[in-house]
């Protein structure tokens, strides 16, 4: 980032419950190429190296809580 450059937040939203994976692992884990979709989306969002990522959960936060660590923030919508 440069100094004309104004900070960059990322918000990736993944509240919903996916029920139409019918599955208990969280829309967001389901694999791809042998990673969660999600891990996929924040090596993407990581090369524009933003100042903060944010992760919009509601259903299944516990899960997505273990897989991001500290990489990304959480903002819960009220499930």
């Amino acid at each position: 980032m440069t100094a004309d450059t104004p900070p960059l937040a990322i918000v990736i939203l993944a509240a919903g419950k996916g029920t139409r994976m019918k599955s208990d692992l969280h829309k967001v884990l389901h694999p791809i190429a042998g990673r969660p979709m999600l891990e996929h989306l924040l090596a993407s969002t990581a090369e524009l190296a933003p100042e903060r990522q944010i992760v919009v959960a509601g259903h299944g936060r516990e899960q997505l809580e273990k897989v991001l660590g500290d990489r990304a923030a959480i903002a819960v919508q009220d499930p």
